[in-house]
């Protein structure tokens, strides 16, 4: 059972951490904390098989990030990196965990690598997770302002969530129940059904703080160990995921057969066999 610790982020915003069981008393010394980052809509919970074999040797805690979860979503909420950046080296000192490795998938990778380019001092390793580094363009931003409005909410019930996210969702191609289970765990029930936990205004306001701009300027400015890992039919392509592994000064790359853009949660296995070696490596190093 995770344990919630809540940290201050930027602006004063109350967000909530979730530290996961630790080692064993008996675990080898020198391996650093793990700060686990989600991508948009996701929140800490999407982490839990991960954690569960991270937390064999690493002290694992997995961020809320503002507007998501269980952090704090007023209104008024600046949604912008610099936001972002904050709050995770924010979470990282309250915590005690730095120097950390950060793994974050999406949005969260995005983060995780702003934030070791301009606070080297808190970042030990980083793990990228299907996220690009090049602008995806004002097209892409009015698509998912589309996209959110064919949302059929509220839904009767979570097996309607998990059946149109899924399945019936114009922007899936084939049957996905991993995703139809990403977007439940990010429901709640409300007197006339299942709604988001988030407002997707909000998440609109958080995508626009990035997918205009290109950010290689920033992942060439990552110093520590990099891993970047993309799903074999996820977002991320392999030419543009093998050209952020030549930008990044210590980077390395690995892919996860039969995945899409969730590879945590699609194929559990296969991305804990491509992460948990570069975690050795940088253990050790």
């Amino acid at each position: 059972m995770a344990r919630r610790i809540d940290v201050t982020g930027a602006g004063g915003l109350r967000l909530a951490a979730w530290e996961f069981p630790g080692p064993p008393a008996e675990a080898e010394p020198g391996a650093p904390g793990v700060l686990l980052l989600h991508g948009l809509m996701g929140r800490a919970s999407h982490w839990a098989s991960t954690a569960r074999w991270l937390g064999e040797r690493h002290r694992v805690v997995a961020l809320d990030q503002r507007g998501h979860g269980r952090s704090d979503k007023p209104p008024q909420a600046a949604h912008t990196r610099e936001a972002y950046v904050q709050d995770a080296g924010a979470a990282l000192e309250q915590l005690g965990l730095a120097p950390a490795v950060v793994i974050g998938h999406a949005m969260g990778a995005l983060t995780a690598w702003q934030l070791a380019a301009l606070r080297p001092d808190l970042v030990r390793g980083l793990v990228i997770c299907d996220m690009r580094a090049s602008p995806l363009g004002a097209a892409s931003q009015r698509e998912w302002a589309d996209w959110f409005r064919s949302w059929p909410v509220p839904f009767a019930t979570l097996a309607d969530v998990r059946r149109w996210f899924g399945e019936d969702d114009p922007r899936v191609e084939r049957p996905c129940p991993s995703r139809g289970a990403f977007y439940a765990e990010v429901m709640q029930e409300s007197a006339d059904g299942w709604r988001p936990v988030f407002e997707p205004e909000q998440m609109l306001r958080a995508r626009e703080s990035w997918v205009h701009d290109a950010h290689w300027e920033e992942l060439a400015q990552v110093r520590c160990p990099a891993l970047v890992v993309r799903g074999l039919d996820g977002e991320l392509g392999r030419a543009e995921a093998q050209e952020m592994v030549r930008v990044l000064p210590l980077g390395a790359y690995a892919e996860v057969a039969d995945a899409g853009h969730l590879v945590h949660l699609d194929q559990p296995a296969a991305w804990r066999a491509a992460v948990e070696p570069f975690l050795e490596a940088v253990r050790s190093g």
